[in-house]
């Protein structure tokens, strides 16, 4: 049994590196941006040290029910995140300013980001209070989840509108310079044809 828990916990860190590059892509593929995901996926962290603090707290090792957590949890964070970046990105794109955009989201998804992670905290209680046989397993899998989605709920709404503006601030100034440079050329091509013409 210790032989196979240490080989799955190196397995562990491979499996959390590969699903934070799959939701990565993902992303990428959905905005069609590189900088934008990094909005989603710098988030993630938040919901991660709720996770070690709570399972810390409750004196719970980090095993594999807390590591099957932390996969769950990245999930449920991006979808925190994508309901901000989706409305932010909506009222950008219909002319809105970058702030204003990040705030009016955020305003907005405050109530539904709020509802689901509470009812998803809310159900996940009994786990946390388990008793009996597995309770170990119950109680890793509820306290660390409760902890890592109330830590991201609470410092992602405040967070994800700032990474808004900063990653979309950066992908408007790279996408406009090709365009520039596009008009720069026909500018020069329109002047040449007049000299050549004259």
């Amino acid at each position: 049994m210790t032989r196979e828990e240490s080989k799955s916990g190196s397995q562990a860190a491979i499996i959390f590196i590969l699903s934070l590059i799959f939701v990565y892509f993902i992303l990428a593929a959905k905005y069609n941006s590189y900088l934008i995901p990094l909005a989603v996926m710098l988030t993630i962290p938040l919901g991660l040290l709720g996770v070690f603090l709570f399972i810390n707290l409750a004196d719970i090792n980090n095993n594999i029910y807390v590591q099957v957590g932390l996969i769950m949890l990245i999930g449920l964070m991006a979808k925190n995140a994508i309901l901000i970046l989706e409305y932010a990105i909506q009222r950008r794109q219909a002319g809105s300013s970058l702030v204003s955009s990040a705030v009016d989201a955020a305003k907005l998804r405050l109530r539904p980001i709020l509802m689901t992670s509470l009812a998803f905290i809310v159900g996940l209680l009994p786990l946390v209070n388990a008793h009996g046989a597995s309770a170990l397993g119950n109680r890793s899998i509820g306290t660390g989840a409760v902890g890592g989605m109330l830590t991201g709920v609470v410092l992602g709404v405040f967070i994800v509108p700032v990474l808004y503006v900063i990653f979309q601030y950066l992908q408007e100034k790279i996408s406009r310079k090709p365009e520039l440079e596009e008009t720069d050329d026909l500018i020069r091509e329109d002047q040449l044809w007049e000299v050549a013409v004259n």
